[in-house]
């Protein structure tokens, strides 16, 4: 394996590590995957954060 090889794996490997603390922090923030405001939204990501009206 030549150097270049190892860079790009490397790079690959930094890029993925990037993302999953991004998504790591957001979610700790509260903020959901879909970044849609949550307002009238129907994705699974909103649904679960919703509450439900009080009685």
């Amino acid at each position: 394996m030549s150097w270049w090889e190892a860079l790009i794996i490397a790079a690959a490997a930094a890029f993925v590590v990037g993302v999953a603390i991004y998504s790591f922090v957001r979610r700790k923030h509260g903020k959901g995957g879909c970044d849609c405001g949550c307002d009238h939204c129907r994705c699974g990501g909103c649904a679960s954060r919703k509450t439900p009206p009080e009685k």
